[in-house]
Protein backbone atom coordinates (compact mmCIF):
# COMPACT_ATOMS: atom_id res chain seq x y z
CA UNK A 1 0.00 0.00 0.00
CA UNK A 2 1.39 3.44 -0.84
CA UNK A 3 2.69 5.38 2.12
CA UNK A 4 0.60 8.43 1.37
CA UNK A 5 1.62 12.08 1.30
CA UNK A 6 3.40 13.64 4.28
CA UNK A 7 1.27 16.53 5.52
CA UNK A 8 2.48 19.73 7.20
CA UNK A 9 1.47 18.13 10.52
CA UNK A 10 4.16 15.50 9.85
CA UNK A 11 1.65 12.67 9.39
CA UNK A 12 1.36 10.34 6.40
CA UNK A 13 -2.27 10.42 5.24
CA UNK A 14 -3.42 7.34 3.36
CA UNK A 15 -6.33 4.92 3.41
CA UNK A 16 -5.10 2.99 6.44
CA UNK A 17 -4.03 5.95 8.60
CA UNK A 18 -7.15 7.98 7.76
CA UNK A 19 -9.47 5.18 8.86
CA UNK A 20 -7.41 4.92 12.04
CA UNK A 21 -9.18 8.07 13.24
CA UNK A 22 -12.32 6.99 15.10
CA UNK A 23 -14.50 9.93 14.01
CA UNK A 24 -13.62 9.53 10.33
CA UNK A 25 -14.08 5.76 10.48
CA UNK A 26 -17.49 6.24 12.08
CA UNK A 27 -18.53 8.87 9.52
CA UNK A 28 -17.45 6.86 6.49
CA UNK A 29 -18.86 3.57 7.80
CA UNK A 30 -22.18 5.22 8.69
CA UNK A 31 -22.71 6.76 5.24
CA UNK A 32 -21.46 3.72 3.32
CA UNK A 33 -23.19 1.18 5.55
CA UNK A 34 -26.52 3.00 5.57
CA UNK A 35 -26.60 3.28 1.79
CA UNK A 36 -25.50 -0.34 1.42
CA UNK A 37 -28.41 -1.39 3.61
CA UNK A 38 -30.98 0.30 1.36
CA UNK A 39 -32.63 -1.78 -1.39
CA UNK A 40 -31.26 -0.85 -4.82
CA UNK A 41 -33.99 -1.79 -7.27
CA UNK A 42 -33.98 -1.86 -11.06
CA UNK A 43 -37.10 -0.56 -12.81
CA UNK A 44 -38.65 -0.15 -16.22
CA UNK A 45 -41.51 2.16 -17.19
CA UNK A 46 -42.67 5.31 -15.44
CA UNK A 47 -45.24 6.39 -12.89
CA UNK A 48 -47.83 3.82 -11.86
CA UNK A 49 -46.92 1.62 -14.83
CA UNK A 50 -43.35 1.02 -13.72
CA UNK A 51 -42.34 -2.45 -12.56
CA UNK A 52 -39.28 -4.09 -11.08
CA UNK A 53 -36.91 -5.97 -13.36
CA UNK A 54 -33.82 -8.06 -12.79
CA UNK A 55 -30.41 -6.56 -13.53
CA UNK A 56 -26.69 -6.93 -12.94
CA UNK A 57 -27.11 -5.05 -9.64
CA UNK A 58 -29.15 -7.86 -8.10
CA UNK A 59 -25.81 -9.64 -7.47
CA UNK A 60 -23.02 -7.58 -9.09
CA UNK A 61 -20.09 -9.66 -7.82
CA UNK A 62 -21.61 -13.08 -8.45
CA UNK A 63 -22.41 -15.92 -6.04
CA UNK A 64 -18.75 -16.50 -5.14
CA UNK A 65 -17.81 -12.85 -4.61
CA UNK A 66 -18.95 -10.13 -2.24
CA UNK A 67 -22.54 -10.09 -1.05
CA UNK A 68 -24.72 -7.28 -2.39
CA UNK A 69 -24.40 -5.36 0.90
CA UNK A 70 -20.60 -5.78 0.97
CA UNK A 71 -20.30 -4.74 -2.67
CA UNK A 72 -22.32 -1.54 -2.21
CA UNK A 73 -20.55 -0.68 1.06
CA UNK A 74 -17.11 -1.11 -0.52
CA UNK A 75 -18.12 1.00 -3.52
CA UNK A 76 -19.23 3.90 -1.32
CA UNK A 77 -16.14 3.65 0.90
CA UNK A 78 -14.03 4.04 -2.27
CA UNK A 79 -16.17 6.99 -3.37
CA UNK A 80 -15.98 8.84 -0.07
CA UNK A 81 -12.32 8.25 0.72
CA UNK A 82 -10.78 8.44 -2.76
CA UNK A 83 -13.39 10.33 -4.78
CA UNK A 84 -13.90 7.48 -7.23
CA UNK A 85 -14.92 3.87 -7.47
CA UNK A 86 -14.53 1.54 -10.40
CA UNK A 87 -15.13 -2.03 -11.43
CA UNK A 88 -13.96 -4.40 -14.14
CA UNK A 89 -16.80 -5.48 -16.40
CA UNK A 90 -17.16 -9.27 -16.57
CA UNK A 91 -18.84 -10.69 -19.70
CA UNK A 92 -20.15 -14.13 -20.54
CA UNK A 93 -19.44 -16.02 -23.78
CA UNK A 94 -22.35 -14.29 -25.48
CA UNK A 95 -21.02 -10.84 -24.60
CA UNK A 96 -23.56 -10.13 -21.86
CA UNK A 97 -22.53 -8.23 -18.75
CA UNK A 98 -22.63 -10.69 -15.83
CA UNK A 99 -20.40 -9.11 -13.19
CA UNK A 100 -18.78 -5.95 -11.84
CA UNK A 101 -15.56 -6.66 -9.94
CA UNK A 102 -14.66 -3.66 -7.78
CA UNK A 103 -11.02 -2.54 -8.01
CA UNK A 104 -9.24 -0.60 -5.27
CA UNK A 105 -8.64 3.05 -6.29
CA UNK A 106 -5.03 2.56 -5.16
CA UNK A 107 -4.36 0.37 -8.21
CA UNK A 108 -5.78 2.56 -11.00
CA UNK A 109 -5.91 6.16 -12.13
CA UNK A 110 -7.81 8.25 -14.67
CA UNK A 111 -5.99 9.70 -17.69
CA UNK A 112 -7.18 11.95 -20.49
CA UNK A 113 -6.24 11.12 -24.11
CA UNK A 114 -2.98 12.44 -25.51
CA UNK A 115 -2.75 15.07 -28.25
CA UNK A 116 -1.68 12.37 -30.71
CA UNK A 117 -4.77 10.31 -29.89
CA UNK A 118 -6.95 13.35 -30.52
CA UNK A 119 -5.29 13.94 -33.89
CA UNK A 120 -5.75 10.30 -34.91
CA UNK A 121 -9.28 10.22 -33.46
CA UNK A 122 -8.16 7.20 -31.40
CA UNK A 123 -10.20 8.26 -28.41
CA UNK A 124 -11.27 5.89 -25.63
CA UNK A 125 -14.94 5.00 -25.23
CA UNK A 126 -16.20 7.24 -22.45
CA UNK A 127 -13.61 9.94 -23.09
CA UNK A 128 -10.92 8.85 -20.61
CA UNK A 129 -8.46 6.02 -20.06
CA UNK A 130 -8.20 3.98 -16.89
CA UNK A 131 -4.57 3.07 -16.25
CA UNK A 132 -4.48 -0.04 -14.09
CA UNK A 133 -1.63 -1.86 -12.39
CA UNK A 134 -2.17 -5.62 -12.49
CA UNK A 135 -1.05 -8.13 -9.86
CA UNK A 136 2.07 -8.96 -11.90
CA UNK A 137 3.02 -5.24 -11.88
CA UNK A 138 2.21 -4.80 -15.56
CA UNK A 139 0.04 -1.85 -16.57
CA UNK A 140 -2.89 -1.77 -18.96
CA UNK A 141 -5.17 0.95 -20.26
CA UNK A 142 -8.89 0.30 -20.37
CA UNK A 143 -11.82 2.41 -21.50
CA UNK A 144 -15.53 2.34 -20.66
CA UNK A 145 -16.09 -0.83 -22.68
CA UNK A 146 -14.30 -2.85 -20.00
CA UNK A 147 -14.34 -0.58 -16.96
CA UNK A 148 -17.17 1.06 -15.00
CA UNK A 149 -16.37 4.40 -13.37
CA UNK A 150 -18.21 6.49 -10.76
CA UNK A 151 -16.59 9.81 -9.73
CA UNK A 152 -17.53 11.91 -6.73
CA UNK A 153 -17.75 15.71 -6.77
CA UNK A 154 -15.30 17.01 -9.34
CA UNK A 155 -13.73 20.34 -10.25
CA UNK A 156 -12.89 19.33 -13.83
CA UNK A 157 -15.71 16.91 -14.63
CA UNK A 158 -13.29 13.96 -14.73
CA UNK A 159 -11.46 13.42 -11.44
CA UNK A 160 -13.48 13.09 -8.27
CA UNK A 161 -12.39 14.62 -4.99
CA UNK A 162 -12.29 12.35 -1.94
CA UNK A 163 -11.71 12.91 1.75
CA UNK A 164 -8.11 11.68 1.64
CA UNK A 165 -6.97 14.19 -0.98
CA UNK A 166 -9.33 17.10 -0.23
CA UNK A 167 -9.41 17.00 3.56
CA UNK A 168 -5.78 15.98 3.94
CA UNK A 169 -4.85 18.84 6.28
CA UNK A 170 -7.80 18.25 8.63
CA UNK A 171 -7.29 14.48 8.65
CA UNK A 172 -3.56 14.92 9.32
CA UNK A 173 -4.32 17.26 12.22
CA UNK A 174 -6.76 14.73 13.69
CA UNK A 175 -4.19 11.95 13.31
CA UNK A 176 -1.53 14.15 14.90
CA UNK A 177 -3.91 14.64 17.85
CA UNK A 178 -4.27 10.87 18.20
CA UNK A 179 -0.52 10.48 18.08
CA UNK A 180 -0.01 13.22 20.68
CA UNK A 181 -2.59 11.59 22.97
CA UNK A 182 -0.84 8.24 22.73
CA UNK A 183 2.50 9.92 23.41
CA UNK A 184 1.07 11.70 26.45
CA UNK A 185 -0.13 8.43 27.96
CA UNK A 186 3.11 6.58 27.24
CA UNK A 187 5.58 9.33 28.20
CA UNK A 188 3.57 12.04 29.96
CA UNK A 189 3.23 12.67 33.67
CA UNK A 190 0.10 10.89 34.94
CA UNK A 191 0.73 11.24 38.68
CA UNK A 192 -1.95 12.63 40.99
CA UNK A 193 0.40 14.86 43.01
CA UNK A 194 3.80 15.46 44.62
CA UNK A 195 4.69 14.64 48.24
CA UNK A 196 7.69 16.55 49.60
CA UNK A 197 9.18 16.38 53.14
CA UNK A 198 8.73 19.34 55.45
CA UNK A 199 12.00 18.60 57.24
CA UNK A 200 15.17 20.23 56.02
CA UNK A 201 17.89 18.11 54.58
CA UNK A 202 18.00 15.40 51.94
CA UNK A 203 16.45 12.02 52.48
CA UNK A 204 18.25 8.78 51.86
CA UNK A 205 17.05 6.63 48.90
CA UNK A 206 15.79 3.99 51.30
CA UNK A 207 13.73 6.66 53.07
CA UNK A 208 12.08 7.71 49.78
CA UNK A 209 11.15 4.11 49.02
CA UNK A 210 9.65 3.65 52.47
CA UNK A 211 7.68 6.94 52.23
CA UNK A 212 6.21 5.95 48.89
CA UNK A 213 5.27 2.52 50.25
CA UNK A 214 3.51 4.06 53.22
CA UNK A 215 1.59 6.55 51.05
CA UNK A 216 0.48 3.88 48.55
CA UNK A 217 -0.61 1.53 51.33
CA UNK A 218 -2.50 4.30 53.16
CA UNK A 219 -4.33 6.14 50.41
CA UNK A 220 -4.61 4.01 47.24
CA UNK A 221 -7.04 1.21 46.41
CA UNK A 222 -10.67 0.49 47.26
CA UNK A 223 -9.79 -0.88 50.69
CA UNK A 224 -8.75 2.61 51.84
CA UNK A 225 -11.91 4.34 50.62
CA UNK A 226 -13.34 6.48 53.44
CA UNK A 227 -10.43 5.64 55.75
CA UNK A 228 -7.93 7.85 57.59
CA UNK A 229 -4.40 7.94 56.18
CA UNK A 230 -1.55 7.72 58.70
CA UNK A 231 1.98 8.44 57.42
CA UNK A 232 5.02 8.33 59.71
CA UNK A 233 6.49 11.44 58.13
CA UNK A 234 5.78 15.17 57.98
CA UNK A 235 4.95 15.66 54.30
CA UNK A 236 3.56 18.40 52.10
CA UNK A 237 1.25 17.20 49.32
CA UNK A 238 0.86 19.26 46.11
CA UNK A 239 -1.93 18.08 43.74
CA UNK A 240 -0.94 17.71 40.10
CA UNK A 241 -3.56 19.77 38.25
CA UNK A 242 -4.30 20.04 34.55
CA UNK A 243 -2.50 22.91 32.87
CA UNK A 244 -4.16 25.33 30.47
CA UNK A 245 -2.20 23.72 27.65
CA UNK A 246 -3.56 20.28 28.56
CA UNK A 247 -7.11 21.67 28.68
CA UNK A 248 -6.69 23.19 25.20
CA UNK A 249 -5.43 19.83 23.98
CA UNK A 250 -8.64 18.14 25.14
CA UNK A 251 -10.72 20.89 23.49
CA UNK A 252 -8.83 20.45 20.23
CA UNK A 253 -9.58 16.73 20.30
CA UNK A 254 -13.31 17.51 20.58
CA UNK A 255 -13.04 20.05 17.76
CA UNK A 256 -11.61 17.37 15.48
CA UNK A 257 -14.91 15.50 15.68
CA UNK A 258 -16.75 18.62 14.52
CA UNK A 259 -14.24 18.98 11.69
CA UNK A 260 -14.80 15.40 10.54
CA UNK A 261 -18.56 15.99 10.79
CA UNK A 262 -18.19 18.91 8.36
CA UNK A 263 -16.21 16.87 5.86
CA UNK A 264 -18.53 13.85 5.91
CA UNK A 265 -21.84 15.66 6.48
CA UNK A 266 -22.65 13.38 9.42
CA UNK A 267 -24.19 15.19 12.45
CA UNK A 268 -21.85 15.23 15.48
CA UNK A 269 -24.29 13.25 17.63
CA UNK A 270 -23.97 10.34 15.18
CA UNK A 271 -20.20 10.54 15.67
CA UNK A 272 -20.87 10.00 19.39
CA UNK A 273 -20.34 13.64 20.39
CA UNK A 274 -23.42 14.36 22.50
CA UNK A 275 -22.14 16.86 25.07
CA UNK A 276 -23.12 19.80 22.84
CA UNK A 277 -26.38 18.24 21.64
CA UNK A 278 -29.31 20.13 23.13
CA UNK A 279 -32.06 19.48 20.56
CA UNK A 280 -33.03 15.95 21.59
CA UNK A 281 -36.33 14.35 20.60
CA UNK A 282 -37.81 15.84 17.47
CA UNK A 283 -34.67 17.94 16.92
CA UNK A 284 -32.44 14.89 16.61
CA UNK A 285 -35.05 13.19 14.42
CA UNK A 286 -34.97 16.16 12.05
CA UNK A 287 -31.17 16.08 11.96
CA UNK A 288 -31.29 12.40 11.03
CA UNK A 289 -33.75 13.20 8.25
CA UNK A 290 -31.42 15.96 7.13
CA UNK A 291 -28.63 13.40 6.82
CA UNK A 292 -30.85 11.36 4.51
CA UNK A 293 -31.86 14.36 2.42
CA UNK A 294 -28.67 16.37 2.15
CA UNK A 295 -25.93 13.70 2.41
CA UNK A 296 -27.14 10.19 1.60
CA UNK A 297 -29.41 11.38 -1.21
CA UNK A 298 -26.54 13.01 -3.11
CA UNK A 299 -24.32 9.94 -2.91
CA UNK A 300 -27.23 7.73 -3.95
CA UNK A 301 -28.18 9.81 -6.98
CA UNK A 302 -24.58 9.94 -8.18
CA UNK A 303 -24.42 6.15 -7.98
CA UNK A 304 -27.90 5.58 -9.47
CA UNK A 305 -27.25 7.59 -12.61
CA UNK A 306 -23.93 5.90 -13.35
CA UNK A 307 -25.45 2.50 -12.66
CA UNK A 308 -28.46 3.20 -14.89
CA UNK A 309 -26.15 3.72 -17.86
CA UNK A 310 -25.22 0.04 -17.71
CA UNK A 311 -28.84 -1.05 -18.25
CA UNK A 312 -30.72 -1.16 -21.52
CA UNK A 313 -33.10 1.78 -21.75
CA UNK A 314 -35.68 2.48 -20.44
CA UNK A 315 -34.40 0.53 -17.43
CA UNK A 316 -32.97 2.45 -14.51
CA UNK A 317 -31.70 1.97 -10.94
CA UNK A 318 -33.04 3.57 -7.77
CA UNK A 319 -32.30 3.32 -4.06
CA UNK A 320 -35.40 2.83 -1.91
CA UNK A 321 -35.32 5.39 0.92
CA UNK A 322 -38.84 4.57 2.14
CA UNK A 323 -37.70 2.52 5.10
CA UNK A 324 -35.17 5.17 6.14
CA UNK A 325 -37.48 8.17 5.89
CA UNK A 326 -40.74 6.76 7.21
CA UNK A 327 -42.01 7.85 10.64
CA UNK A 328 -42.28 5.48 13.58
CA UNK A 329 -44.63 2.54 13.14
CA UNK A 330 -47.53 3.92 15.20
CA UNK A 331 -47.52 7.29 13.42
CA UNK A 332 -47.27 5.65 10.00
CA UNK A 333 -50.23 3.32 10.60
CA UNK A 334 -52.34 6.23 11.89
CA UNK A 335 -51.56 8.30 8.79
CA UNK A 336 -52.38 5.41 6.44
CA UNK A 337 -55.69 4.75 8.18
CA UNK A 338 -56.64 8.40 7.87
CA UNK A 339 -55.74 8.44 4.18
CA UNK A 340 -57.87 5.34 3.51
CA UNK A 341 -60.93 6.52 5.40
CA UNK A 342 -60.25 4.32 8.40
CA UNK A 343 -60.51 1.11 6.39
CA UNK A 344 -58.11 -1.76 7.15
CA UNK A 345 -54.96 -1.78 5.00
CA UNK A 346 -53.55 -5.16 6.08
CA UNK A 347 -54.93 -8.66 6.13
CA UNK A 348 -54.59 -10.69 9.30
CA UNK A 349 -51.68 -12.66 7.86
CA UNK A 350 -49.92 -9.51 6.64
CA UNK A 351 -50.22 -8.05 10.13
CA UNK A 352 -48.92 -11.30 11.65
CA UNK A 353 -45.97 -11.26 9.24
CA UNK A 354 -45.01 -7.82 10.58
CA UNK A 355 -44.77 -9.40 14.03
CA UNK A 356 -42.88 -12.45 12.67
CA UNK A 357 -45.83 -14.74 13.38
CA UNK A 358 -46.94 -17.63 11.11
CA UNK A 359 -50.06 -17.22 8.93
CA UNK A 360 -53.44 -18.60 9.96
CA UNK A 361 -56.20 -20.17 7.88
CA UNK A 362 -58.50 -17.58 6.36
CA UNK A 363 -56.13 -14.75 7.20
CA UNK A 364 -55.53 -13.57 3.62
CA UNK A 365 -58.85 -11.74 3.30
CA UNK A 366 -59.00 -7.99 3.93
CA UNK A 367 -61.67 -7.58 6.61
CA UNK A 368 -64.25 -4.84 6.50
CA UNK A 369 -64.40 -2.57 9.56
CA UNK A 370 -67.07 -3.44 12.11
CA UNK A 371 -70.15 -1.17 11.83
CA UNK A 372 -70.48 1.52 14.43
CA UNK A 373 -73.16 0.82 17.10
CA UNK A 374 -76.49 2.47 16.48
CA UNK A 375 -77.32 5.39 18.79
CA UNK A 376 -79.96 4.86 21.49
CA UNK A 377 -82.93 7.18 21.00
CA UNK A 378 -82.93 7.67 24.77
CA UNK A 379 -79.38 9.04 24.62
CA UNK A 380 -77.60 5.80 25.40
CA UNK A 381 -76.08 3.17 23.06
CA UNK A 382 -77.04 -0.20 21.68
CA UNK A 383 -73.57 -1.51 22.41
CA UNK A 384 -74.13 -4.28 25.00
CA UNK A 385 -70.51 -3.93 26.18
CA UNK A 386 -70.92 -0.28 27.10
CA UNK A 387 -71.15 0.47 30.82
Amino acid sequence: MPGGVIDIAGISVNEATALGNSALFRGVSLVAGTLAGLPMNSWTGEGTSRKKVTSIFDDPDGPDGQTVFEWKETAFVHLILHGRCGALKIFNAAGGLVGLKLVSPLSWSVETPTAEEYEKNALPVGGVWFKMTMTDKTQVRLDATKFWYVPSMSTDGILGRGVINTARQSVATALAGDKAAAKAFSSGALISGLATPEEEGALEPNDLTEIRRQIDNAVTGVDNAGGIALINRVLKFTPWTMTAQQAQFIESRAFQIEEIARWTGVPPHLLMQTDKQTSWGTGVDEQNRGLSKFVLGQWAQRFEQRASRLLARPRWVEFDFAGLERPNFAVEIDLLLKQTGGKPILTVNEARAVRNLPPVDGGNVLLEPAPAPAPDPNGGTDDPTAQ
